[in-house]
């Protein structure tokens, strides 16, 4: 699976005019399930980004997680973080898992923020969503559980 984590103060989604799902302080999470993912790669990625170290301590170094903030998750599926564009000008995105497995594995992604205590909103796998964000820092990290 690969994620782009954002640091955000405040984030939402929506779709045909209608929030989804909404954040305070916390993470705003794209997240997409490739093509030969593991079994468990949701909840190892889960795991990982919930003890991701990239909130401010009180010395102001990126020193907390999200667990030891008490701040939200909201969690996006975005399959062009697949794009391949080594050739030509139009990204390909052959290597994100197809629905059929994609949609399981960001519900599994997402459950599993839940269950290890993160309060998680969600935007629709496979809708036409708008994302609104107040990018925190700006602090964006990619994670990329196959490297």
């Amino acid at each position: 699976m690969r994620a782009l984590v954002q640091r955000v103060t405040e984030a939402a989604v929506r779709v045909d005019g209608e929030v989804l799902g909404e954040i305070g302080p916390g993470l705003l999470i794209l997240v997409c399930a490739m093509q030969g993912d593991a079994e468990d790669a949701p909840s190892r990625l889960a795991a990982k980004i919930a003890k991701l170290r990239i909130f401010s301590d009180d010395a102001g170094k990126m020193n907390r997680s999200l667990s030891d903030t008490g701040g939200a998750a909201l969690v996006v599926s975005q399959f062009t973080l697949a794009a391949d564009t080594k050739r030509g000008n139009r990204p390909g995105f052959s290597a994100a898992a197809p629905p059929a497995t994609g949609e399981p594995a960001y519900e599994a992604f997402a459950d599993a923020l839940a269950d290890l205590g993160i309060q998680t909103a969600r935007g629709q796998f496979g809708a036409d969503m708008k994302v609104s964000l107040v990018n925190d820092g700006p602090v964006t990290i990619w994670i990329d559980t196959a490297a």
